[in-house]
């Protein structure tokens, strides 16, 4: 009678330990979440970090912190999140160079390193000159590069960044010696095409919505996209395919991961949250309003889309001489 009876007991107490332990699940998330970017507050990565925040924190009933790390040409942040507890407290918008900086010797860090969570953004690379810039077409451009290697010189990111791997990659895969365009190292975008319109450079292969305002402004105009297809904001902005038949594409993407090793339920709370959000009109009109690609990816993709894209950034990372 007193085994059975202490049975019993066993019995509750496990009972109630899966009953509080699918509570605790159920109950996730029940506290604030931290929401890490690698890049600083006012740009592109941060704008989308903190709609996608904002918006998540009406799904999941929580606080979204958004925090940004910067440093390291993205090294810092992008730790800070593959080194965070795998508890689904903190999670992180992680960007293209997660695929660049191993290949640079900068960290051991790749997209393996992450849970994938949904790839939410992608801008494809434009082929920007000045407005008054005597070449109309993009094979004026380069058949005037062939013409008078060194002549040109191309800025919209650091050396070895992903805009100078942009151009340095379309240059490759149509046969022209990347070296025929020299690139001038600028802290992003934005400089980059302050130095075009002042003359200081000819070209700024960077994404389109950077260049939006000078575009409307008369000052710039671009001629080609590293895409398959037309741009939203200009769709009468040829593909690479269609302006010299090459195949070659490069965009700068956010992706939403978290650390590895989070609970599969909590990772499944986080998946479905954010695919809602990319889902969302909010979500799709202040992307519009900004000029930003929407493109989704779940988990799976995601993960293998990293590592194509790791791979490919590596071949042209080779090509230019900046692998370590």
């Amino acid at each position: 009678m007193f085994h059975c009876l202490r049975l019993y007991r066993l019995a509750l107490v496990a009972l109630a330990l899966i009953a509080s332990s699918t509570a605790f699940a159920q109950q996730y998330p029940n506290r604030p979440i931290t929401l890490i970017v690698p890049w600083g507050a006012g740009g592109g990565t941060d704008a989308t970090a903190r709609i996608l925040a904002s918006l998540l924190e009406r799904e999941l009933k929580q606080p979204i912190n958004v925090v940004n790390r910067t440093g390291g040409s993205g090294v810092v942040g992008h730790s800070a999140i593959a080194q965070s507890a795998p508890d689904g407290y903190t999670i992180g918008l992680i960007t293209v160079e997660i695929g660049m900086m191993h290949w640079q010797g900068l960290t051991d860090l790749k997209g393996s390193s992450y849970t994938p969570l949904g790839l939410v953004n992608a801008d494809p690379a434009g082929v920007q000159v000045r407005s008054d810039s005597p070449y109309k077409t993009l094979k004026e451009l380069v058949e005037a590069v062939k013409a008078s290697p060194g002549k040109m010189k191309a800025s919209g990111t650091g050396q070895g960044g992903i805009w100078h791997l942009a151009l340095a990659g379309m240059l490759k895969d149509l046969k022209v010696d990347p070296a025929a365009v020299p690139w001038v190292p600028s802290n992003g975008a934005a400089p980059g095409l302050q130095d075009l319109v002042a003359g200081g450079v000819e070209i700024v292969p960077c994404s389109i919505p950077e260049a939006r305002s000078l575009i409307d402004a008369g000052k710039v105009k671009s001629l080609a996209i590293m895409d398959p297809g037309l741009p939203a904001l200009y769709p009468n902005l040829p593909t690479l395919k269609q302006a010299l038949g090459s195949d070659w594409t490069m965009a700068a993407w956010r992706g939403m991961a978290a650390p590895k090793g989070i609970p599969k339920d909590v990772e499944t709370r986080l998946v479905d949250a954010i695919k809602k959000v990319y889902d969302s009109k909010d979500y799709k009109d202040f992307m519009a309003s900004r000029g930003f690609g929407v493109t989704y990816l779940p988990p799976a993709e995601f993960g293998t889309f990293m590592d194509k894209s790791s791979n490919d950034l590596g071949t042209t990372m080779k090509a230019v001489g900046i692998v370590k």
